[in-house]
C-alpha cells in the first residue's frame, strides 16, 4: 500500500481519526510501546495503588515534577498541523485522541474527544474541584525546593525515571479547596474511561465514512474497539503507524510509516485536488 492509496481512501469520505502515541513522538514525547519507547519501560502506574496508597502517589508527584515541566514544553509536530487542516478543510469530521499532551488543540483541531483525559489539569477525589496542573506544580515546587534541579529521563504522560530515595521526603500537597487527594484529570491503567465519553467517540464513528489511525498499536480495548466498530459497520479503516497494530488485520490499508510526513504529505495532496 502508498501514500497514494491512502489519499483515494480519505478522499470525498468523512474522515474521523484516532491517534494515539506515535502522533506525538516527533514533539519528543515518548511512548509505551512502537518508536520512542525506552527498551525497559517502567510499569506505569496503576489507578487502585494511586487511590489507596499514599506512597505511590508520593512517587508519583515526584516524578510528576520533572515530567511535566518536559511535557508542558512540547509543541504540536507536522502531523498534529496536517490533522487541524485537514479539519478545516472538512476532510477530517472529528478525532478521538488516546493521547493526554492536548497538543491537538495547540495545533488548531477543534473537534476533539480526549479519551483518555488531559494531563494539563488535576482532579480531587474528594470535593471534585479541578485545578490547572500548571498551578499545581507552582505548589508542589514551592513545598519542594530546588527538587526540579536534578536529572531525570522522561517517561510517558508526563512521567519520569526518579531513584526512589530521592522520591522519600517528597512533599505532596492536597487540593486547594478541600485538601483532598489529588489525582492528574487522565485515565490511569486499571481505570475505565467514562462511559459518556465512550458514547461520544461511538458516535463520530457512526457518522463516519472513514476512520483513519495515526500512531497507535491498538493494543488497549479503549481504542482497538473503535476500529471493530468501523468494521462492523462496514467503514473502511486506514492505520498509519510504524510497525504492527493490533488492528491490521481488519485494515482496508496499513501503511508502515512515520505520522508527521504522512499526513503532511496526505494534507498537501487533498488541498490540490
Amino acid at each position: 500500500m502508498s501514500a497514494g492509496d491512502l489519499v483515494a481512501l480519505v478522499r470525498g469520505r468523512r474522515t474521523l481519526v484516532l491517534t494515539g502515541a506515535g502522533c506525538s513522538t516527533e514533539s519528543g514525547i515518548p511512548s509505551y510501546r512502537g518508536q520512542g519507547a525506552a527498551d525497559r519501560p517502567a510499569a506505569p502506574v496503576q489507578y487502585q495503588a494511586f487511590r489507596r496508597d499514599p506512597e505511590a502517589r508520593r512517587r508519583y508527584w515526584a516524578r510528576s515534577v520533572l515530567g511535566f515541566a518536559r511535557l508542558s514544553g512540547a509543541r504540536p509536530n507536522a502531523a498534529h498541523h496536517a490533522l487541524s487542516a485537514l479539519e478545516a478543510r472538512r476532510v477530517v469530521s472529528g478525532l478521538i485522541t488516546q493521547n493526554v499532551d492536548r497538543l491537538h488543540h495547540a495545533a488548531g483541531s477543534r473537534e476533539v474527544i480526549e479519551l483518555h483525559g488531559a494531563i494539563a489539569r488535576v482532579r480531587c477525589l474528594g470535593c471534585g474541584a479541578i485545578e490547572p496542573r500548571a498551578a499545581l506544580q507552582t505548589r508542589l515546587l514551592a513545598a519542594n525546593p530546588g527538587f526540579d534541579a536534578g536529572p531525570a529521563a522522561s517517561r510517558p504522560d508526563g512521567d519520569a525515571e526518579l531513584d526512589a530515595d530521592r522520591a522519600r521526603d517528597f512533599v505532596v500537597v492536597g487540593c486547594s479547596a478541600c485538601d483532598g487527594v489529588l489525582k492528574p484529570d487522565v485515565v490511569f491503567f486499571g481505570e475505565n474511561v467514562p462511559a459518556a465519553i465512550v458514547e461520544a467517540a461511538y458516535a463520530q464513528v457512526a457518522a463516519a465514512e472513514a476512520l483513519l489511525v495515526v500512531g497507535s498499536s491498538l493494543a488497549v480495548f479503549s481504542g482497538y474497539r473503535f476500529v471493530r466498530r468501523a468494521v462492523e459497520r462496514k467503514i473502511p479503516v486506514a492505520i498509519v503507524n510504524l510497525g504492527p497494530t493490533r488492528g491490521d488485520p481488519l485494515a482496508t490499508l496499513k501503511l508502515d510509516a512515520s505520522a508527521g510526513e504522512t499526513l503532511a504529505r496526505l494534507a498537501e495532496a487533498l488541498a490540490s485536488a
